[in-house]
């Protein structure tokens, strides 16, 4: 059985390998992205009064205040524009029109950005008190937890909802 059979036939289990391994390129375009927001908001422009709003803290001196929380931003929602297109385009070939998909994405997008801002700190505490591992199992563990709770959130709703293919339906 060739490759582009086997893909033919497993359509399901292709784009959800897809949107795993496609997925790492908004995680590449974050990196850069808090590089160079890290190189222009911290080093050069010195934004480092600490900031606090909502859930957002970066109050601590290692968080790098406003700077840190700009570079944060712009990285996120950079990386989720290019998430969008990369999904949308080359995972689930989606016909879906554009304004309908996106404000479903960027609301979806919100959420995975707030729970994964708030439930680390949760399962590290878990780990560390109910089972006494050292914080960097648990906070390994956090992360882990964390991207698990997004793929198994976000792949469902972006083939059905988000950006679903009327062609194939």
């Amino acid at each position: 059985m060739s490759f582009k059979t086997w893909t033919e036939e497993h359509q399901g289990i292709w784009e959800f390998i897809k949107f795993n391994v496609l997925s790492n390129v908004s995680t590449i375009a974050r990196f850069v992205l808090v590089w160079a927001g890290t190189a222009l908001f911290i080093n050069a422009l010195k934004m480092t009064d600490p900031f606090h709003f909502l859930i957002f803290d970066y109050t601590q001196p290692s968080s790098n205040g406003l700077g840190g929380f700009v570079t944060f931003l712009v990285a996120e929602v950079l990386a989720q524009v290019v998430n969008f297109f990369v999904q949308m385009r080359w995972v689930f070939k989606s016909d879906a029109s554009f304004a309908d998909a996106a404000w479903k994405y960027a609301l979806l997008a919100v959420l995975i950005v707030v729970v994964n801002l708030i439930l680390p700190g949760y399962v590290t505490d878990f780990c560390t008190t109910t089972f006494g591992m050292d914080a960097t199992l648990a906070g390994t563990v956090a992360s882990v937890v964390n991207t698990l709770l997004a793929v198994v959130v976000s792949f469902p709703l972006l083939k059905f909802w988000i950006m679903p293919d009327d062609k194939a339906a």
